[in-house]
């Protein structure tokens, strides 16, 4: 089982949508998946139609219930473990608790039938995306090619170098993608930030081919509570999210 993560210390970059699309990308070709929503905002857990009575990661993180029997099927290949809005008072207490940088990754291991577990992080670093960190063996980084989205990313990656010799020796940044983003726009200062970021000796190397360009039938397909794929296959972001799927899948082996 590969446990991925999308994280960035920022919000507005694509995140929860990269971290769906992705989700659905693996699903759709033959995978056993587990989305699991670690965002107090619920973002991903609105794009699907789950009933009220449904466990939620909340009632995970206060061991009322197992991760393994919060998962809800929301396709033939595709599983959730919902976020709600409480999450972010839970996740006060949760970072209180000794052993919480371990839970999601013990919390993994009662886990059995799936191929790729994808996590939607907080855009933040806080108890809940450490967790999900030192759970993970790669975390992919959405990025807007601006000023303000590489403090963000800066300071994530920081955090991970830390995890990973302290507490998770197997995690590594697997990539960094630009959003909202083509070599064809005519923004002189997003190109700027991404030449700097590929010609940086340590972050170049990181940095994907695939970028995700503006696409707005991406939040259409969310209200609608649709994939991206099936709502609008021929669009642009579909396109553009099934070459990162099979990017990352390349990079995970």
């Amino acid at each position: 089982m590969h446990v991925l993560s999308f994280a960035n210390n920022k919000g507005g970059v694509g995140k929860t949508t990269s971290a769906l699309c992705v989700a659905h990308a693996l699903a759709e070709q033959g995978f056993q998946v587990a989305l699991l929503d670690c965002d107090p905002q619920a973002n991903a857990s609105k794009t699907f139609q789950v009933p009220a009575g449904v466990p939620h990661l909340g009632e995970v993180l206060e061991e009322k219930r197992s991760l393994a029997q919060a998962l809800y099927r929301v396709g033939p290949n595709l599983q959730l473990v919902r976020a709600e809005r409480s999450l972010a008072q839970q996740e006060k207490v949760f970072g209180t608790q000794p052993d919480y940088i371990f839970f999601l990754r013990d919390q993994l291991a009662g886990v059995t039938g799936v191929d790729y577990v994808v996590i939607d992080t907080p855009p933040s670093l806080g108890a809940l995306t450490v967790a999900s960190l030192v759970a993970s063996e790669a975390v992919f980084v959405p990025l807007h090619p601006e000023f303000f989205g590489n403090e963000g990313m800066t300071a994530l990656l920081d955090m991970c170098s830390r995890l990973q010799k302290n507490f998770n020796p197997k995690l590594r940044v697997g990539g960094i993608f630009f959003t909202e983003y083509a070599p064809s726009y005519r923004r002189a200062l997003h190109h700027q930030v991404v030449q700097q970021l590929r010609d940086d000796p340590a972050l170049g190397p990181l940095v994907m081919q695939t970028t995700i360009r503006e696409n707005v039938a991406l939040p259409e397909s969310q209200s609608m509570r649709q994939s991206i794929f099936s709502w609008a296959p021929q669009s642009n972001g579909a396109q553009d999210y099934r070459n990162l799927t099979a990017e990352i899948l390349e990079k995970v082996g």
